[in-house]
């Protein structure tokens, strides 16, 4: 349960001089950034020696109220009790951080199906019900089923529409013009606008991209998904990504007197034909060019093909790929029984398998809570929670639910197993394998989906349940109220910046200097690189990019700081190379920074090495002085 910061909030509102006395208030890794119009209203004092408060820094014309780690919350609650606008963290640049594409694209997806995961699953558990009416025998223009359905399917048909929310957020969009263009995507003629009974003309003819065109825009061929832009994912995040740089140009050129309804005008004039015209087309292209792949290999040997589909089957649905697929598979159903989809039917119970395992492991209860409804959805044959919310953000999970689908994808192929019409999901898709006459067929489907729920458990089983939220020591609390933790395992941590070693104390900051945040050393750094000390997992990336924390596998949980009052330069000169949520190696780079400029900029790069959960262990012992290289023995804690 979140801890309620309400009191501290209104404490500290009272004591800064009240909600009057706050002109600006933002927030850092660690610290309450206030304006005050008048700083002598404020009681230091009182705040120095309140709980819940670390310290108060005076600097850079800033009230410095330092937390900790648990900020945002604090931030949220502060605000919240005044009744004021904040301005968030302080941020960088849309352009600063770079680093392993995949890792990136694990981020984003996930950040932006977060908000919704609850419901997201709450909605693939009324599908399941809705799955079960209909087993049961209930007709489908019945009006509970109709109304349930709609319950159920509502979310996911018309997903763009919560993402165009999101990625608004994400990408710093006006929401409701992002809003816009979701539908416009998912306009409820458009649809028949653009697949009319005579096509103009065919484009690319004889190719595996082939485009009936039955309209145009100005003569520029439109060329429409023959599934529609319900339900996708990537075509409504690609055009809200390319919306925000439209708007935020317009906003640049567009006299102030104007920009309320000019920007929106002028930024969906642009955005919502190049949605259609551009993003769109090479999302069906892609999905055409999957299809004819996929046959291709189908037709060079059916095993290959089903340890291919049975592997990517997952990542192709992220992309909407999948496509491709499914209308050769309506197709080749319509003539008798099918091949194509059969590989790809039984993964969702890879899933659910690594869902239990995830269950059983995780030390965060909140990972706990999202899994059982996601459990549930997965037997139904929905696996959007599962994948979003908990096994891709966690990597390894998913990427052991891919192996486990080639495995029964190769078994299912080599049985040449037929689906024999286009059924549910999950458990519903057995009806689909019960062939007249042969019972081996839905025998080998049930095995499939045994295998696949074994797999998905005891692969999951193979690799480390990462931490997605909260402390990474933090287990589910035993009565419901107290949060325990696992003993403080004693370590050694290597140094993750080159430089010279300088004390602590002797560090130009009052709070790292006392040791307030927690024990460690501080290093000058004579390179720019900052490098992973130890296996873990990145708990904390700050938008400036100047701050990173890490939560070792051993428990330790540290944070690496580059300079001192370095977030004023708004991501200046730092690049960071790994998302929040990476798992990482010892050594492996995690954040880039230009030295001369951070100096030339007035800042010290004086950069602290701090155990933020000093308190868990008996000591933490400076191993190194004088020149310390990358990877050389730091810190040993015990």
């Amino acid at each position: 349960m979140a801890k309620d910061y309400t009191e501290l909030a209104q404490d500290i509102v009272a004591h800064v001089g009240g909600k009057e006395n706050i002109t600006k208030l933002v927030h850092c890794v660690t610290r309450l950034r206030f304006s005050l119009k008048d700083e002598a209203k404020a009681d230091t004092d009182y705040l120095m020696k309140r709980e819940g408060v670390v310290t108060v820094v005076k600097a850079g014309g800033q009230y410095q109220v330092v937390i900790g780690n648990h900020v945002p919350d604090v931030y949220d609650a502060v605000l919240k009790v005044a009744g004021i606008a904040g301005e968030g963290s302080v941020d960088a640049d849309d352009d600063v951080v770079e680093g392993n594409l995949f890792d990136r694209f694990i981020a984003l997806v996930s950040g932006l199906f977060q908000p919704m995961l609850g419901t997201l699953s709450a909605a693939g558990m009324i599908k399941g019900v809705v799955a079960i009416m209909a087993a049961l025998g209930v007709p489908s223009t019945d009006g509970a089923y109709v109304i349930l359905n709609a319950a159920g399917d509502g979310l996911f048909q018309f997903l763009p529409l919560i993402l165009a929310l999101t990625a608004a957020k994400r990408f710093k969009m006006n929401q409701f013009t992002a809003l816009a263009i979701g539908f416009a995507l998912v306009y409820p003629n458009i649809a028949a606008s653009f697949t009319a009974d005579k096509p103009l003309y065919t484009l690319f003819g004889g190719t595996p991209i082939e485009s009936k065109i039955f309209s145009t825009f100005f003569g520029i061929p439109i060329i429409f998904p023959t599934s529609s832009y319900l339900s996708t994912v990537l075509p409504i995040i690609a055009a809200v990504w390319a919306g925000s740089k439209i708007e935020k140009f317009f906003k640049k050129i567009i006299p102030d007197v104007v920009k309320v309804f000019i920007v929106p005008f002028f930024t969906l004039l642009v955005t919502v034909p190049l949605a259609f015209l551009v993003i769109g087309p090479v999302m069906s292209w892609a999905s055409d060019l999957v299809g004819a792949v996929f046959t291709g290999i189908y037709g060079f040997n059916p095993v290959i093909y089903g340890i291919i589909l049975g592997a990517t089957w997952q990542v192709l649905v992220m992309f909407g790929l999948h496509w491709g697929l499914v209308p050769l598979a309506i197709l080749e159903l319509q003539k008798g029984p099918g091949v194509i989809l059969v590989a790809s039917i039984a993964i969702c119970f890879a899933q659910a398998g690594a869902l239990v395992n995830i269950m059983m492991r995780t030390k965060e209860e909140k990972v706990r809570q999202l899994s059982i409804p996601a459990f549930i959805s997965a037997l139904f044959g929905v696996t959007e929670p599962a994948i979003y919310g908990i096994t891709l953000p966690m990597r390894t999970p998913f990427i052991m639910t891919c192996i486990s689908g080639a495995l029964t994808g190769a078994y299912l192929s080599f049985f040449d197993v037929k689906m024999q019409t286009m059924g549910g999901m999950g458990l519903f898709a057995i009806p689909s394998f019960i062939e007249a006459g042969n019972g081996m067929t839905v025998v080998h489907f049930l095995i499939a989906i045994v295998a696949n729920f074994a797999l998905g458990f005891g692969l999951t089983q193979l690799v480390k349940i990462p931490n997605l939220f909260g402390d990474p020591t933090a287990v589910a609390p035993a009565d419901g109220n107290d949060e325990k933790k696992l003993e403080a395992t004693p370590q050694v941590v290597s140094s993750p910046i080159t430089g010279e070693v300088v004390p602590l104390s002797e560090t130009p900051d009052a709070v790292f200097a006392s040791g307030a945040m927690g024990q460690g050393v501080a290093i000058e750094p004579s390179v720019g690189e900052v490098v992973a000390p130890a296996d873990g997992t990145i708990r904390l990336l700050f938008p400036t990019n100047h701050a990173i924390g890490l939560a070792t596998d051993d428990g330790a949980e540290l944070l690496i700081h580059v300079g001192m009052d370095t977030v004023e330069l708004d991501g200046k000169g730092f690049t960071a190379h790994v998302v929040q949520g990476s798992k990482v190696k010892k050594g492996q780079l995690l954040l880039t920074f230009d030295i001369e400029a951070i100096t030339e900029a007035g800042y010290s790069v004086v950069t602290p090495v701090i155990v933020t959960n000093s308190a868990d262990y008996e000591a933490v012992e400076t191993l190194a002085s004088g020149q310390v290289d990358l990877g050389q023995n730091l810190l040993e804690i015990r």
